[in-house]
């Protein structure tokens, strides 16, 4: 439930409030509104004890939150989320934040290059894999920390914050020391062990949707992220798995305005792996800005023909240069800058 705060609530009051919460057993998570401060009581029950909260100096209103869902829904906090990565980066806001690289890290050299070039057009975000979960057991894990470290240098040599994806809890410090943002990938969704020690972590997470995960397991996974004190997570559609084989995924662009009405998290498309294939990319990212993301995460590789992964679906580098100049046109239209 939520208890919004009167105007004039004093410190001792809020205090008080918080410290009945933890004596009742459940857990309390303050929110800082634009007009009101609200308290959100989080645990299994915590509907039941409306009356003694609604007697306590200090609260004007005790709502019941309806979702299964808590911290992540629209009704404990109304204005969206904005999260700040670093680097004067606002993820959220009114701008629209694309986040490009390679999807795997292979050499040195190359991702420089692309570093470059994807800053160069305009993206706001480095993305690389440092750890790569792959169907098959035979193809390419990943460069580990020696692609982290390629990753940092990177970033100092272009001032972008990169976006790295964690796979297994012993790594989670490992890239945490590394990364602006960490993802958590869609094979990942319900690992819920990853998901508690990631919701214990500084930095923002970005979190894939899983290729068969309804919105509501979704943001049920949000939920472990939140509930373990981690506020700062960025939705990210990736396609889900349909009857249809003409592409990879079928991307879910409707799962964007209906996260909107649901939640104030900040929701970005990946339009690379929800389609799959190079020559639709460009089509879905600007379907993506105009129904509302926040923003994009797309693939660029300088030579696709030898990504160590994915490389159907990379963009050169001119064409995702000739992309963004296409989106800034579809943000414009929609109210947003990019």
């Amino acid at each position: 439930m939520i208890l919004t705060l009167k105007a004039n609530a004093t410190k001792p009051q809020v205090d008080s409030i918080v410290k009945k919460i933890k004596e009742l057993g459940f857990t309390p998570h303050t929110t800082h509104g634009k007009e009101v401060t609200i308290i959100g009581v989080i645990g299994e029950n915590a509907i039941l004890t409306k009356d003694i909260f609604e007697a306590m100096a200090g609260v004007e209103l005790v709502t019941p939150i309806s979702k299964p869902y808590k911290l992540v829904s629209r009704e404990f906090k109304k204005e969206n989320t904005v999260i700040d990565v670093g680097h004067g980066v606002l993820i959220g806001g009114d701008e629209v934040v694309v986040m490009a690289g390679p999807c795997s890290v292979d050499t040195k050299e190359r991702l420089f290059h692309t570093a470059e070039a994807v800053k160069a057009a305009g993206a706001r975000v480095l993305r690389g894999g440092a750890f790569k979960p792959r169907t098959s057991p035979y193809a390419f894990q990943g460069h580990g920390e020696k692609a982290l470290r390629y990753l940092a240098d990177a970033r100092k040599q272009t001032n972008l914050p990169i976006v790295t994806e964690v796979m297994n809890i012993n790594d989670v410090k490992l890239v945490e020391e590394y990364a602006d943002i960490i993802q958590v990938g869609a094979r990942n969704i319900q690992n819920f062990d990853l998901l508690k020690v990631v919701g214990k972590t500084k930095k923002p997470v970005l979190l894939k949707r899983g290729m068969s995960t309804t919105i509501q397991e979704w943001l049920l996974s949000a939920e472990y992220v939140m509930s373990n004190g981690n506020y700062n997570v960025i939705l990210c559609e990736r396609g889900i798995r349909t009857f249809e084989t003409s592409t990879r995924f079928t991307l879910d662009l409707n799962a964007v305005p209906v996260l909107r009405h649901l939640t104030h998290l900040p929701i970005i498309v990946d339009p690379s792996h929800g389609v799959g294939i190079r020559e639709y990319i460009p089509a879905m990212a600007k379907a993506a800005v105009a129904v509302g993301a926040d923003g994009l995460i797309l693939e660029v590789h300088p030579k696709p023909e030898e990504a160590l992964s994915d490389g159907p679906q990379s963009l050169l580098p001119e064409q995702f240069a000739k992309l963004m100049g296409e989106l800034r046109a579809v943000a414009l239209a929609v109210g947003r800058t990019l």
